[in-house]
């Protein structure tokens, strides 16, 4: 069978109003006895035929939300230019500017790379525009640069000025602190015209290190064979480690696998809106499948154990991904736009001014992934906060989701029949049994994540706050009074209570007892 080819569909035609899963819910009463073998049969070709296929949305029936085949590993000229910079800063193994024992020699070699950056003339990218295969890897090379050019620098000192960074004439708010990043133009202007054409934030995020991030292994030998775990690599690293691909790969496994529960709950949800008998055998059946199915999403999260190691995780690849918000004093990032008006693409006249400062800039979080938020939607998991007005972790993650992806996400809360409240509607007790059971292994995959940030996040960083602390004492700083280290996640959440909270609101969706 041929796959869907991504893209091709009008994004503009598929809004959250689209039909959701099973949109015949006016001939589809709720049954409590088996209906007509041939009314039963029409009532599942309708749904075929009236429900938008997935692949609308860029979810593939083979590989889910990643990339049915490999992403663009490279971009054309003249934007190889990017590329190279790129390769540059992989190649030259820049170094972290917060990272201790930083030499004078790193920071140089930092200086000297992100002085090339800020004179790179500004490229334009509107012949990207309606081809997702040449933004997705625009986005992908820009932000990594973006994130090299951040994280190198070292954190300002008092009362002095940052040599790091060229002068800026940026227009963006307090863009004369010494406490901001200045991003040059020659980034802003391009990645700011991509993440608005990709409708997502013009930072790292889980689609760029995960979903369209990877290759084949060595070259296939038949067309567009299905990607599976132990076949594909990553394409582009901070540090070209062993642990930071991995890391990847890890969430890329749990991508691929849940392909298979993404069939099971179109199934699922099929004989939801019938409504039969027979209906709720077969939902029993395949919510015992996605059960066993999240408990191998659990395995899999769990064998980044194998090759990642937490101490190289956390103090080498982890601060690469941090967005303006993910650390405690946070420095203000500023996006140089420039003062004059130019020519803009098109022939067009525009003022750099009139561009749009981005408000969304957390770094890459597994939050990010929408096979989680399938997950949640699917079983009933509510994590809105309980305040009017404000807005949900989780739901600010879907922000930084490709934009067909968070379509995707919207159809499916749009159903009108949503399986827990089919499930208590009925009573079926070996239905409410099969569908405990699938919350549970979700609740279980929750308390594994919480185990992997500990060994991989909070105990890392309790001994790097030992460390630093020793370190001031050497040098004979006054001891501050020890204090509660709070972490946060790269979305910019603090991240245990956010673990926790997840967590016990999965526990909450049961229906027969926890």
């Amino acid at each position: 069978m041929t796959a869907p080819r991504v893209g091709s569909v009008n994004e503009s035609s598929v809004t959250a109003t689209s039909p959701p899963s099973g949109p015949l819910t006016s001939s589809l009463p709720s049954q409590t006895s088996d209906i007509n073998e041939t009314t039963r049969a029409a009532h599942l070709e309708a749904l075929k035929t009236a429900i938008p296929v997935a692949h609308v949305f860029d979810v593939d029936q083979r590989t889910g939300f990643m990339a049915p085949e490999p992403p663009l590993a490279r971009l054309p000229d003249p934007w190889e230019l990017w590329e190279q910079m790129l390769d540059e800063a992989v190649s030259s193994r820049l170094q972290l500017g917060d990272k201790l024992g930083l030499t004078p020699e790193e920071a140089e070699t930092s200086r000297l790379w992100r002085e090339k950056v800020a004179k790179m003339p500004v490229l334009g990218v509107s012949e990207f525009t309606g081809k997702p295969i040449l933004l997705r890897r625009a986005h992908l090379v820009l932000t990594f640069i973006l994130h090299f050019y951040v994280q190198s620098q070292s954190p300002p000192k008092s009362n002095t000025t940052s040599t790091s960074t060229p002068p800026s004439t940026s227009t963006g708010p307090d863009s004369d602190s010494e406490s901001c990043i200045h991003i040059p133009k020659s980034i802003s202007l391009p990645l700011l015209r991509v993440s608005k054409e990709l409708d997502i934030p013009p930072l790292l995020t889980f689609s760029d290190t995960v979903l369209y991030n990877w290759t084949y292994n060595t070259p296939p030998t038949t067309p567009n064979p299905i990607p599976q775990p132990s076949t594909i690599r990553t394409q582009t690293m901070f540090t070209n480690t062993i642990d930071e691909e991995e890391f990847y790969l890890c969430s890329g496994r749990i991508e691929l696998r849940g392909v298979e529960i993404l069939e099971h709950m179109r199934m699922t949800m099929d004989e939801v809106f019938v409504g039969d008998d027979i209906a709720v055998r077969r939902i029993t059946e395949y919510l015992r499948r996605v059960a066993g199915l999240i408990g191998e999403l659990k395995a899999l999260l769990m064998s980044v154990r194998e090759r990642c190691d937490p101490e190289v995780y956390y103090n080498e690849v982890r601060p690469w991904f941090r967005g303006e918000d993910s650390v405690e004093n946070k420095r203000k990032w500023v996006f140089d736009l420039g003062d004059e008006e130019r020519e803009g693409e098109g022939g067009v006249k525009e003022s750099q001014r009139e561009m749009v400062h981005p408000t969304e800039l957390s770094g890459p979080s597994a939050g990010q992934s929408s096979m989680v938020h399938v997950l949640d939607i699917f079983l009933g998991v509510d994590h809105r906060m309980t305040s009017p007005g404000q807005e949900s972790f989780m739901s600010r993650m879907q922000k930084y989701m490709p934009r067909n992806h968070r379509l995707f996400l919207d159809h499916l809360k749009a159903n009108p029949r949503p399986l827990r409240g089919f499930v208590e509607a009925r009573g079926d007790a070996e239905l409410v049994k099969a569908f405990d059971e699938a919350v549970g292994a979700l609740k279980e995959f929750r308390d594994a994540h919480m185990i992997i940030a500990t060994l991989y996040i909070l105990g890392p960083a309790r001994r790097a706050a030992r460390r630093a602390a020793e370190a001031k004492k050497e040098k004979g700083a006054v001891q501050e009074k020890d204090k509660k280290v709070v972490v946060k996640g790269t979305g910019g959440s603090d991240l245990v209570t956010f673990l926790k909270e997840t967590r016990e609101r999965t526990k909450e969706t049961m229906l027969g007892g926890q």
